[in-house]
Parts: C-alpha cells; structure tokens; sequence
C-alpha cells in the first residue's frame, strides 16, 4: 500500500546517518520486497515464496516500529510447498499491523501459523491489537465499508474463487483485543487449475486432471 512504502521509506531514511549499514540492508530488502509485489511470472506462488515476502516487510516494519512489534512464526515444513494465490498472505499481515497494533500502547504482538489439515493447509493470522467491529469486518469482506484496509476483500475473492465458496477468510474479531484471520489454501496447483476452469465452464482434458494431494 501507499502507506507502507512511505513508511518503509521514511524508517530507511532514518538510519542513514545514525547506522548506515542497516540502512542499506533495509534498502536490500525494500528493494526485494517491490520486486515480488511488481513481478510478473503468473497467478500462484509456493507458500514458503510468500512468507519470505512476510518476513521482508516484516523487518521493515519492525525498524519503524522496534521492539513494539513481535512476530513469531509456527509453519508446519510440509505446507511450504503449498501453492497459494500470489500475495495472498502479505495483505493479511499488513492490516494486522496496520489496523491492529499501530493504534495500541506498548508491545504488539502478530502470530503466523500454517498447519497441515489433510488434503488443505491452513494459514492463521493471528494480532493482539485494538480489535475491529464484527460489523464493519463484514462490511470490509464485502467492500462496502469505503476504508483503507489493505486488500481483505480482494484476497477472500480470490481464495473463494480458487478453492469455492467454503474457503476464503474467516475473521474472529473482538474490539479493543484482538484480531485472527484464518484463510484457507489447496496443495496441488493442477487441482487448483482443474477447480478454475470448472468454474470457467472449461471441461478438463486428460492431462487436466489433478493427482490426489498427498
């Protein structure tokens, strides 16, 4: 978003004179981080491709925020190569910081897990913020509430629109604590591509058909 290039440009700037060699590897990773959200080479990534690109804006964030923001991660190692919708992830961490943590006092806290639940993955974010409406998360799924809340909408579109209407985000809210958005994600790409073209009306050929996931 707009927000966070400023942002991340502002905290960069701040270290140039006071520790220049951070600042260089903030640029580094800046750098990394706008050539994945710009990058052209199709619709799906692996898993493990898009929490790399969390961990980047990750520490761009924790150098304007400091030891305001913690992050842990518990990613099973069997979901990495699950094939999700690229920049699906990102968007979901972004406002949990964003809308979450940036308003609250003190230590911050965004938890990222991704666990293996048989024939799907599913990929939990997790803040202990301010908290959000139930109401206005349903306005926000529906994109109909007119904020600036990066992207929910747009990524529930697109994992419904892959994996079907049981799949998408699942947002547990409670004002003034705390936020979780739990999304869901299939593991094989040719059964995501399968899944697309019924929904197209494409009848799949032979080669088409998807191999069981694992």
């Amino acid at each position: 978003s707009p927000h966070f290039i400023y942002n991340a440009l502002a905290a960069i700037a701040s270290f140039v004179r006071t520790d220049p060699d951070r600042a260089r590897d903030l640029l580094l990773e800046f750098a990394d981080f706008t050539r994945y959200a710009l990058r052209r080479g199709g619709n799906f990534t692996t898993l493990q491709e898009e929490l790399r690109n969390v961990e980047r804006y990750l520490v761009l964030e924790q150098a304007r925020f400091g030891e305001r923001l913690q992050v842990s991660l518990l990613i099973a190692p069997e979901v990495l190569s699950v094939k999700v919708p690229y920049s699906a992830v990102q968007p979901l961490v972004e406002n949990a910081v964003r809308h979450g943590l940036a308003a609250k006092e003190g230590i911050g806290h965004v938890t990222i897990l991704a666990s293996d639940r048989g024939h799907l993955a599913e990929i939990v974010v997790e803040d202990d913020g301010v908290g959000t409406e139930p109401d206005r998360v349903r306005r926000i799924l529906d994109a109909t509430d007119g904020s600036d809340s990066v992207g929910l909408g747009n990524v529930d579109a697109r994992l419904r629109q892959v994996f079907g209407d049981a799949s998408g985000l699942t947002i547990e809210t409670v004002a003034e604590l705390r936020d979780t958005v739990d999304a869901w994600a299939c593991g094989d790409l040719n059964q995501i591509e399968d899944q697309l073209k019924r929904r197209q009306g494409i009848r799949p050929g032979p080669a088409d058909i998807a191999a069981p996931f694992p």
